[in-house]
């Protein structure tokens, strides 16, 4: 299994609302980040993905704020693979600042279609990215 570091996002200045705290919206795009980064990390990038014609949109998103940050604050973000099921995937996200508090946990939900939009099984079309997506989430212990 191959190890994930964790993400880490430094909120910028234009991320912040007049109170000076980071706009709720901007942790769905830290998501985003993660998720890029942690599929790059296992060896499948957004690139490698769209050369064998997978896509992943997104279906759904769940986010708890449990705190909050502000410009320059460091976010770790953690990201784990709870369910992998052929045409969907769900993962978890657990977001902490510099001080080890979690001010964000979220969860979304894909699915897999090929470039004409039709759904696909990933463990008949794309078995080697199906195997690394069930070996990351055996690994996390989830």
């Amino acid at each position: 299994m191959q190890e994930v570091q964790p993400y880490i996002h430094k909120v910028q200045y234009y991320e912040t609302d007049k109170m000076g705290i980071t706009h709720h919206s901007n942790y769905v795009r830290w998501m985003e980040e993660a998720r890029v980064d942690y599929l790059s990390q296992i060896g499948w990038d957004y690139a490698r993905l769209e050369e064998v014609g997978v896509i992943s949109p997104v279906v759904g998103v769940d986010v708890r704020y449990k705190g909050s940050t502000a410009f320059s604050d460091a976010v770790t973000i953690v990201v784990k693979i709870l369910e992998c099921k052929g045409v969907r995937l769900k993962l978890s996200y657990e977001m902490k600042n510099e001080a080890g508090k979690t001010v964000c946990e979220a969860t979304s939900e894909h699915c897999f279609i090929n470039t004409e939009g039709r759904p696909i099984r990933l463990e008949k079309t794309q078995p080697d990215f199906y195997a690394a997506l069930v070996e990351q989430m055996e690994g996390s212990g989830v």
